[in-house]
């Protein structure tokens, strides 16, 4: 496939992914509706040129954290062999028995875990990390809004749901063994550390770090005895064919969209426990 040069061509890559998803009643376009809806989200805010610091880098870091996604996802349709925490999320689509908000988990946290660091870098530079600061925390908002209003709205779908929102909270402080603050925070961590280093030792760290987001991948795919039955519950309330929750989940990541244009207050993920962290 050619490479996405902007975040137009970016969406239109992604809306293809969904439409062939429908097509082959593929669970990948269950992460895939959901990516394409942010980066649509993220296109008008660069558009309306209020919101980012620097609209000009966040196209280009969006395309460049975006183009790892697809690029995975062409290696994988290709028979070839994308990252291993990406390898596992593609496999898992196969599979019947993880809900939805399992297969969106797997797609954030490979695409989080370890994507969003390496793409950080790629974007400024060891140097120009400082400056992307505050635009890294507005996108991952974004994001974690997204989820979260997600989550809430496919429990009015799936009323099983509701079981597993009681029993882990906040989509920010823990779902199934996973933590948007903690996955942004890491990103930023990867990003710095690859600053420091030489080019040589670089691929040594990402090949780490993806060994280490493999094993949050299993985690979130089993998630011990008690929430597996949980989710099993939740699993047999899905009702609808695969491309039929794929439009729910279109459907609810265009709600979040809209409230967010029409100024829907974002709450931001609370702050790293150690702001040096950060710097």
């Amino acid at each position: 496939m050619t490479e996405a040069k902007t975040i137009d061509e970016v969406i239109q890559r992604m809306t293809q992914i969904v439409e062939d998803s429908k097509a082959k009643e593929s669970r990948l376009g269950y992460f895939a509706a959901l990516y394409r809806e942010v980066t649509i989200t993220v296109k008008r805010r660069i558009d309306d040129g209020n919101y980012f610091d620097d609209n000009a880098r966040m196209e280009k870091f969006d395309v460049i954290f975006a183009s790892r996604y697809l690029a995975a996802y062409d290696l994988a349709q290709s028979g070839s062999q994308p990252t291993l925490c990406w390898a596992y999320a593609f496999g898992v689509t196969r599979q019947w028995w993880p809900i939805a908000l399992q297969h969106l988990l797997l797609g954030i946290n490979a695409h989080i875990g370890l994507d969003l660091g390496i793409a950080t870098f790629e974007t400024v530079g060891a140097q120009g990390l400082p400056a992307l600061h505050g635009d890294f925390d507005k996108i991952n908002d974004l994001l974690a809004s997204l989820v979260r209003d997600v989550k809430e709205k496919l429990a009015m779908v799936w009323p099983p749901l509701h079981w597993l929102n009681e029993y882990l909270g906040e989509v920010e402080t823990g779902v199934i063994n996973f933590s948007m603050g903690k996955a942004r925070d890491s990103a930023w961590a990867l990003a710095q550390e690859l600053g420091r280093l030489e080019e040589k030792d670089r691929a040594i760290v990402i090949a780490r770090r993806d060994d280490d987001v493999l094993l949050l991948s299993h985690a979130i795919r089993d998630p011990g005895v008690f929430l597996t039955l949980v989710t099993k519950a939740v699993r047999l309330g899905e009702r609808g064919s695969v491309s039929q929750i794929i439009g729910v989940l279109e459907d609810q990541a265009r709600q979040w969209s809209a409230a967010v244009a029409l100024g829907k207050e974002i709450r931001h993920m609370s702050p790293p426990s150690d702001p040096k962290s950060r710097s």
